[in-house]
């Protein structure tokens, strides 16, 4: 009866916002893991890049088809869907991440470079996989709410 207010804030939120609210916490895990892994480790690029996503895709699955897009949607299916899209959307992003921050050369250390590389495609990603998320792996019961709303 007396639900918390966060709680009714987010079931009246949009997609956008749950998607946003998950990536937060998919990026802190995931850009934590990349960082560290390039800084600490000294693992390549695309090896920090590469483990820092695929660390945070499991919850991103998990919480995108139960709170942000609150899909029915088979997990096999779902799953296979999204691993496309997030497959997709991180060599697209990080590739042109890395271009743009390689285009700074001579102005910045290869470390710094490496970093920019990462967090340009860190922004990239995020926009790239939402759209894909939405319109391809749950694009099932996006209409529900719509049509909720009508009634």
């Amino acid at each position: 009866m007396n639900e918390p207010v966060w709680k009714n804030f987010l079931e009246r939120t949009n997609s956008f916002i749950r998607f946003l609210l998950v990536g937060i916490v998919n990026t802190a895990v995931g850009l934590s893991i990349m960082l560290f892994l390039m800084n600490v480790f000294g693992l390549s690029y695309w090896v920090s890049t590469f483990f820092g996503n695929g660390t945070g895709a499991v919850t991103s699955f998990l919480l995108n088809r139960n709170f942000t897009f609150r899909s029915n949607i088979d997990w096999r299916r779902g799953a296979a869907r999204f691993f496309c899209v997030i497959l997709i959307c991180y060599s697209a992003a990080y590739s042109l991440g890395q271009a743009i921050a390689e285009s700074m050369e001579g102005s910045v250390r290869l470390s710094i470079q490496q970093n920019v590389a990462v967090l340009i495609g860190t922004v990239l990603y995020t926009g790239l996989n939402y759209m894909g998320q939405k319109y391809f792996v749950f694009k099932k019961n996006m209409l529900k709410p719509i049509q909720e709303g009508r009634n």
